[in-house]
């Protein structure tokens, strides 16, 4: 089997890194900026390589050859290009060549549909600095492999939720939102479920190069933030007009809510033969 690499090995890669040991992977190599993850990592047998991104002569280090690459690493926190994948493909010899490169993008580049059903032949749009980035680093991996005949595959990600990604303090700080009726269409994953999607798009046969990944039911934020107080104990967040979300929100927040869309994940599951195992936020925000 493949050496197993995975770039940017944070929560959802150390669920994939479980998935591939599990799978039996015979070395699977977590790159992370800091040791901060090292012992996390070293219980599942997955090795921690040290790497900055950002830096040159830390990238020729990686063991690409011949290997089976996840990159889940963030673009650039500013800008609207992704040249840490840039640099990253750069440092790849033609004689260390991967077998596949498996990137998690973001739904975002489909940018504001206006709550209509999405899928992977829809055009992109992105609206937002964060969403142009993702778009070029998709662009930047699509034009490299198809140059060296490399297998990728892209993953337009909904939002994740599960353990340890709640919006607890959030909520705690009774930060507003948006009333329902003004509340658009928004989209989620379970970070377990995005996890075997991950997997699944590594090795399957002939993937195609795109795959939304969502768990196929939208609804609203103020309806995931309304549950996760609910699950919590904790009172609701107050509900705000949209001019008020204006006057009061983060830009952050705001740019999501300029956006609507409900994600067609139709090919993940026919496609790529994952089906959710938690497939609304009903089942999937009481799992532990």
């Amino acid at each position: 089997m493949p050496r197993v690499l995975i770039v940017g090995c944070g929560d959802i890669g150390c669920r994939v890194a479980r998935l591939e040991r599990l799978g039996g992977a015979q070395q699977v190599i977590g790159v992370a900026r800091s040791g901060v993850a090292a012992t996390r990592l070293a219980a599942q047998g997955v090795e921690l390589l040290q790497c900055d991104l950002d830096v040159a002569r830390s990238l020729i280090q990686l063991p690409t050859h011949n290997a089976l690459i996840y990159y889940f690493a963030p673009p650039p926190a500013q800008g609207a290009t992704d040249s840490r994948i840039a640099a990253f493909l750069g440092a790849i010899h033609d004689d260390h060549q991967p077998q596949r490169i498996v990137l998690i993008s973001t739904s975002g580049v489909y940018g504001n549909c206006h709550g209509a059903w999405i899928d992977e032949t829809a055009p992109t749009n992105p609206q937002s600095e964060r969403a142009w980035r993702r778009l070029d680093g998709e662009i930047t991996l699509r034009s490299w492999s198809q140059q060296r005949a490399i297998s990728s595959v892209v993953l337009r990600v909904a939002g994740i939720y599960g353990p340890q990604r709640l919006p607890i303090a959030r909520i705690r700080q009774e930060v507003p939102v948006l009333r329902e009726a003004e509340a658009p269409f928004s989209n989620r994953i379970h970070a377990d479920d995005l996890a075997r999607v991950c997997f699944a798009a590594a090795h399957k046969e002939v993937p195609a190069p795109i795959y939304n990944a969502s768990d196929g039911n939208p609804t609203t934020m103020t309806d995931y933030f309304n549950r996760v107080a609910d699950l919590l104990g904790l009172p609701r967040p107050p509900a705000i007009t949209l001019l008020q979300a204006q006057q009061q929100l983060s830009p952050a927040m705001l740019s999501y809510l300029a956006e609507s869309k409900r994600l067609d994940n139709r090919l993940m599951v026919h496609g790529l033969g994952v089906q959710p195992d938690y497939p609304d936020l009903a089942s999937g925000l009481p799992a532990r």
